[in-house]
């Protein structure tokens, strides 16, 4: 890296911008922060900000100093290090920093990269992102990426890598050498799972809603996935349906089913699920009720489907799978539930290697590593609420799993089946079994379902 001493250049922050008053006034949109008492080369940085990008000596006016230190406080401003006319990286900020821009002196050589930052190319730009920064740092040189990955293993230091380990370390993508393994908040998180959780919550990156949540970014350009998928081939297993009318005076009390529902691990294959039961707790769960559609003169309408479970913008991406082992009127396979035509389609032989990956590993939550009666895999066509949502379709969806999960347990312990919820699933096998490309249609879920045992 270049020994040239690298200087910065600043530009407003997305969004931001200078309202000049009289009287040495001005006020910072959108932190709305008032400035007072600002002197004529202030306000004269104020207007060129406002035109364009600056180059500001450090140390020749310590009052221009004082102001930029004030509008990076009130993150304000983007700053991009340079050495000559070659840019290196910038920091965007998309709230306030947390201190101010320390020097190069006060960084120890003692730092590594956060294990939460994460480097990805964003719109024809190279990004690095973390969760628990204040900025983005956008990487325009190649040699960035490998002084970033070498932080503090190369000795002496030229000015450009002091620079960046010091901005690294101000943003928080750089850190104390060991203190994320060494603290329980940062050991306990896993990079992947914490950056999903602030990108799919309103916060730092979502204040304005520009393209966060039901922003139907995709219409226009994309047609709407349509409610129905594309129906299995084969003949169709068809399913009974239970008496409604009945179960509102028959059925056991809400308070009853909550308080007596529990995880069940323990089923009796002497005595295994029917196809009659099968059936009503499909039908009470997960039938299609109604689609009511809108848009319907585009060339593919939108359709908004009615179950007896939530949804957001009833959407309704969650699909069924049984995987049958053994039951009472129903070969072993996997089927797919046709929630429409309640009725189950099949999908895959049980003996497939697919479908024995798929089904397996449920009986590591089972009692003596026996194999579930029915494995019920949950899968979703995130096409369905992606068309609709930004940012937060996928934690959606898992909270969808969630509703349909409880669900299924509310109505099993009505039904005096024993359920179980699996905490995984292989989506490679079930992508395999069932022939779908993971990005349309992937496993988010599982639930075990059968008779319980006398014990249970």
């Amino acid at each position: 890296m270049s020994e040239r001493t690298p200087h910065t250049v600043y530009t407003l922050a997305p969004g931001a911008r200078f309202l000049l008053g009289g009287g040495g006034v001005a006020v910072v949109l959108p932190a709305k922060k008032r400035l007072d008492k600002l002197t004529r080369p202030q306000l004269a940085v104020l207007r060129s900000l406002n035109a364009g990008p600056i180059t500001v000596s450090e140390g020749a006016d310590t009052d221009v100093d004082s102001l930029v230190e004030r509008l990076i406080d009130a993150g304000a401003l983007s700053m991009t290090v340079s050495v000559g006319e070659r840019k290196l990286y910038s920091l965007r900020p998309f709230r306030r920093p947390p201190t101010a821009r320390p020097t190069v002196a006060d960084v120890g050589d003692d730092v590594e990269l956060s294990r939460f930052t994460v480097i990805r190319r964003e719109d024809g730009v190279v990004v690095a992102e973390n969760p628990l920064s204040w900025c983005d740092v956008e990487i325009h040189d190649p040699e960035i990426l490998s002084v970033a990955g070498g932080l503090g293993s190369e000795s002496p230091k030229s000015s450009v890598q002091l620079r960046l380990l010091s901005d690294l370390a101000w943003s928080g993508h750089a850190v104390a050498a060991g203190r994320e393994h060494a603290e329980f908040p940062t050991r306990s998180w896993g990079p992947h799972e914490l950056w999903f959780h602030r990108h799919s919550t309103v916060g730092d990156r979502a204040t304005n809603w520009q393209h966060f949540g039901p922003t139907r970014w995709a219409d226009g350009t994309f047609e709407p996935a349509p409610a129905r998928r594309d129906v299995y081939p084969g003949e169709p297993i068809a399913l009974p349906e239970p008496d409604l009318s009945d179960l509102r005076t028959a059925d056991q009390p809400l308070a009853a089913v909550v308080e007596d529902r529990k995880s069940v691990r323990d089923f009796d294959d002497a005595h295994p699920i029917s196809l009659a039961q099968l059936g009503e707790l499909l039908f009470r769960c997960a039938r299609t009720r109604s689609v009511r559609t809108m848009n319907a003169d585009r060339p593919v309408p939108e359709e908004l489907p009615s179950r007896p479970y939530p949804s957001g913008g009833s959407l309704y991406e969650l699909e069924i799978y049984p995987v049958v082992r053994t039951a009472d009127g129903v070969a072993p396979g996997m089927y797919h539930y046709d929630s429409f035509d309640h009725v189950l389609r099949p999908v895959a032989p049980y003996d497939s290697p697919a479908v024995a990956t798929l089904f397996a590993p449920a009986s590591l939550t089972l009692a003596d590593g026996q194999l579930p009666q029915i494995l019920l895999v949950l899968a979703a066509r995130p096409g369905r609420i992606m068309w609709t949502y930004e940012q937060m379709p996928y934690a959606v969806i898992l909270k969808h799993v969630g509703v349909l999960t409880q669900t299924l347990y509310l109505t099993a312990t009505a039904m005096g089946l024993g359920g179980v919820a699996q905490g995984y699933g292989d989506t490679a096998a079930f992508g395999e079994a069932t022939g779908v490309d993971e990005l349309v249609e992937c496993n988010v879920g599982s639930f075990v379902v059968g008779t319980p045992a006398k014990s249970s």
